[in-house]
């Protein structure tokens, strides 16, 4: 039996914002842990420096590489904002009776797609709590600041994890029981 759902466009606009905001979103992540890491960028400029000449002190190397930084992180916050938006407009639709939530408690359900649903479930949770550390850490009291980045940071090991599990299920579905998903979430049919 083919399968044959079709995706509304509020569903595929929705689905591929969120996907291109969390694409930017992990990209400023990954920036920062390599090329833009705050040790490296102190250290080019310090190198720099005595190749001229001159020097600063460790912390004003650090300090003005977070300045260098600064930007990027700028960006990571307004596109958590972005996701906070959409997110939330993700979990109120249901309520208006479209893009209903998973749920992997149906009875009918076989294991595949049950483990589908429970996946959803806790990725969406993730996701909340991400957003929600992420607005603490910029909106909130200071002293939760430091709690609330080293949950904020774990964001990245679910993120990954989730997108590489994403898109191994839409391999499989795609080569097995659901052809045509790709066309789907793309042009809402498979036509």
């Amino acid at each position: 039996m083919a399968y044959t759902k079709k995706y509304s466009p509020t569903y595929r606009i929705l689905h591929w914002s969120i996907a291109i905001i969390m694409s930017l979103l992990l990209g400023t992540i990954l920036l920062r842990l390599t090329w833009l890491n705050k040790a490296n960028v102190a250290a080019i400029i310090g190198e720099y420096l005595a190749g001229t000449g001159q020097s600063l002190s460790q912390e004003q190397l650090t300090e003005l590489a977070k300045k260098i930084r600064e930007p990027m992180w700028i960006w990571h916050t307004y596109l958590g904002y972005l996701l906070t938006g959409l997110f939330s407009v993700r979990m109120i639709l249901p309520v208006f009776g479209s893009m209903k939530l998973q749920n992997p408690l149906e009875k009918e359900l076989v294991a595949r797609e049950k483990l589908k649903k429970w996946t959803y479930i806790i990725f969406y949770l993730l996701i909340a709590v991400s957003l929600v550390t992420g607005l603490i850490i910029v909106w909130g009291p200071r002293e939760y600041k430091q709690a609330m980045e080293s949950v904020h940071i774990l964001g990245i090991y679910y993120l990954i994890g989730f997108m590489l599990l994403h898109f191994a299920g839409i391999f499989i579905a795609e080569m097995t029981h659901e052809k045509g998903i790709i066309s789907r979430i793309i042009n809402g049919s498979a036509d």
